[in-house]
């Protein structure tokens, strides 16, 4: 039985869970709060995800680490243009 389920799973609550502080940061564009240097590593860390996704051609990685990938990225832009 394969367990893919469980990776469409993890990647769903984890993704879902960054929503609601990237919705309140993007419509708030409030970053005072937001260490630079935390989103930055995050950024690139999830960015790394997406790649070793793309290498074992594991789509719940994949669709999971895009999503928070453009959502980390927006906040990232948001602190570097707000501070």
């Amino acid at each position: 039985m394969s367990m893919e389920w469980a990776g469409y799973t993890a990647a769903a609550m984890t993704t879902l869970a960054f929503v609601p502080q990237a919705w309140k940061t993007i419509r708030t564009k409030d970053t005072r709060s937001i260490s630079l240097g935390m989103y930055v590593v995050f950024t690139a860390g999830i960015a790394m995800w997406l790649v070793y996704g793309i290498a074992l051609d594991s789509m719940p990685m994949i669709l999971s680490n895009i999503v928070t990938f453009i959502l980390s990225a927006t906040i990232l832009g948001l602190k570097l243009k707000h501070g």
